[in-house]
């Protein structure tokens, strides 16, 4: 088991120690390989568009040397041409390129606008398996994985990260393959033309790659780092709105407004950082495509005026300059739109980084390759010299040795800490022993499979978990496949269904975020009637009636007589009626089991249960006449079991 601070180094290298790209780059590869179709589409669309952007300059240079300034029939290949032509041949030739040229523009904007639907229809199917595979690894954790993180930084990898892959898939990726395609056929083109000239108007292209790497490799951290921010922002913000009646109980509204103020300018101040290299970039790159024009314009424009060849070359032609100038622009747009782009990209990584190390994390809790089915329990529960911890070093039980025979019922009672919560978390194997061992009818738990044991043994705890959906539905959580009238027997086995009768829409009335709008002995029935339906063999119950009131206590008592009956039973209370009934009662502190017997028992042995009762439950005991046989809340020592 692994401790908060292990939890928070994790989560720190994480951040500040990145993952290979490739290995990265890779993870994503196996999501795409399954929509390989839709990719290949989008490629082979974005291929086309560029194809027509890079020819174009081509042409335009024909319109001019051919046209407008002609001056050499044999560079002429779009068509033979006469020095001493007609206007009216001019024109009718130039308006053949023009009519070519808007064919090209046309049908770039359609294939660009056909290769973005395709690529977006593969990402979205692609982020559809990431969610799902995500959302199905975060119900195999274990439970320390989430003691030990919190839930708004978990949602933050399903929501904020995977929208950030999303806006690349969908859109960055796409331009940022097209635009590099785009580079490279443009330097060949070029490079085609007219070597020295191309290499003059790309010396400052070193200059623009270099630029790019170091911003976008900052802007990477910078994004990494916003990403972590959020996720404190998405916690802070998901903790001060579940627990807004404490903070307002306890008049913490300034406190909680100043730690999110902090968590929150922790998040603008990595959002700042990541804007300022990408704003950095676009005029840095901005201003080396107007020296990469000046460049053309010079060096060609006196070739031409001169009639001088360039570097021992032929002389350059007017068209060819109007060429390299398209040549140029086009190729300084796509490096500013790829360094731009190129951000997204990479906070795209730093969300797939972070979704791949949470889909990497082993869960603690996991079946043995050779797991049995756990077969039908009777009920034997055994914990032989059994050792736990959370924190390494940090032991929560020492040698806990006991035997609850089929249909027994243990009371476990102890101070806050003595580890009540951590036996009874052991059984159904949330968390496994880290010395000794936990036997059900002598079968180690860790030699079954978890979903076989889990599903024989109920469980009811002091705060009941309730889902935004139907009455019915939440009783039949652990047994889908009950009948309505199934259901409905176990709510009268709990007592439930009298107040659910009187709900707006009765067993179909749909229940508010938590159970919101019932009481909190509302909701221990309904808990108490979900585990009832399920029909376990063994039974926990931790701290099942602490927060009811006397008769909603008294409904719940009657309800376990009938359900405690024939079935093995662990019960952390603080109300005396229940420890009073139990066949056993383990004392426990500091880990130990200091003290166990009967009530009676511990009792006459006057050691410390009888200390305990003696300064609490006795004056439950003497309560009992005068509420008709009910039973007063223990408000000191005696509180939920320690874990």
């Amino acid at each position: 088991m692994m401790g908060m601070d292990g939890g928070r180094r994790l989560f720190e290298q994480d951040v500040i120690k990145p993952k290979n790209l490739s290995a990265t780059l890779g993870r994503f590869g196996q999501y795409f390989r399954h929509y390989w179709f839709g990719g290949t589409v989008a490629l082979v669309l974005i291929f086309i568009a560029t194809w027509t952007q890079v020819v174009s300059p081509d042409y335009i240079g024909q319109a001019i040397d051919c046209y407008l300034f002609p001056r050499d029939p044999a560079s002429c290949w779009y068509a033979t041409i006469d020095l001493n032509a007609t206007v009216e041949t001019k024109l009718a030739g130039l308006g053949g390129l023009v009519l070519i040229l808007t064919a090209f523009y046309i049908a770039g904007s359609v294939l660009n606008g056909l290769a973005f639907y395709a690529m977006s229809w593969t990402g979205q199917n692609v982020l559809r398996n990431m969610r799902y595979d995500l959302f199905r690894h975060l119900q195999r954790l274990s439970l320390g994985y989430y003691a030990e993180n919190e839930a708004g930084n978990i949602m933050s990898r399903v929501t904020n990260d995977t929208d950030t892959i999303q806006q690349a898939f969908s859109f960055a990726l796409l331009n940022v393959i097209g635009g590099v395609l785009l580079i490279v056929w443009i330097m060949i083109k070029m490079l085609e033309n007219n070597v020295p000239y191309a290499l003059l108007s790309l010396t400052v292209a070193p200059v623009m790659l270099i630029a790019t790497f170091y911003f976008s490799n900052q802007a990477r951290k910078a994004f990494r780092k916003s990403r972590q921010e959020m996720g404190s922002v998405n916690a802070d913000l998901q903790e001060s709105i579940a627990g807004v009646r404490e903070v307002q109980a306890f008049n913490r509204e300034e406190e909680s407004i100043d730690n999110f103020r902090r968590t929150n300018a922790a998040n603008r101040d990595a959002n700042i950082r990541a804007a300022t290299f990408t704003s950095a970039l676009t005029p840095t790159l901005e201003a080396l495509g107007y020296v990469a024009i000046a460049i053309v314009v010079i060096v060609g424009g006196l070739s031409v005026l001169r009639n001088e060849p360039l570097l021992g070359t032929t002389v350059i032609s007017l068209g060819t300059v109007f060429a390299f100038l398209q040549y140029v622009q086009r190729f300084n747009q796509p490096i500013q739109q790829i360094a731009v782009l190129w951000t997204n990209v990479q906070s795209a990584i730093a969300g797939g980084e972070r979704i791949f190390n949470l889909l990497d994390t082993v869960p603690e809790i996991v079946d043995k390759p050779n797991a049995i089915e756990m077969p039908q329990i009777n009920g034997k529960v055994e914990f032989v010299d059994v050792h736990a911890e959370y924190k390494e070093g940090e032991p929560v039980l020492r040698g806990v040795n006991f035997t609850a025979e089929p249909g027994q019922t243990i009371a476990i009672v102890g101070p806050t800490g003595a580890g009540k919560t951590t036996i009874i978390n052991l059984l159904p194997r949330f968390y496994d022993v880290t010395g000794g061992s936990v036997r059900i009818d002598g079968i180690d738990v860790r030699d079954v499979k978890a979903q076989s044991l889990r599903t024989q043994i109920g469980l009811v705890l002091q705060d009941s978990f309730l889902f935004s959906d139907t009455v019915m539905n939440n009783i039949r959580y652990g047994r889908q496949e009950a009948t309505d009238e199934e259901v409905i027997a176990a709510a009268k086995l709990s007592s439930a269904d009298s107040f659910i009768e009187r709900l707006p829409e009765g067993y179909q009335t749909i229940l508010g975020e938590r159970g919101s709008g019932l009481s909190q002995g509302q909701r221990q029935l309904i808990s108490i009637a979900r585990a009832a339906l399920l029909s376990p063999r063994i039974l926990i119950l931790d701290e099942a009636t602490s927060s009811v009131d006397t008769r909603t206590e008294r409904l719940i008592q009657k309800a376990f007589e009938t359900l405690l009956e024939g079935r093995t039973s662990f019960v952390i209370a603080h109300r005396l009626s229940t420890i009073r009934n139990a066949d056993q009662v383990l004392m426990l502190r500091a880990g130990e089991i200091i003290e166990r017997g009967t009530h009676n028992e511990l009792l006459a042995q006057k050691g410390a249960y009888y200390d305990l009762y003696m300064s609490q439950f006795r004056r439950e005991e003497e309560a009992e006449p005068a509420s008709a046989n009910g039973s007063v809340d223990l408000k000191t020592q005696l509180q939920p079991g320690g874990s």
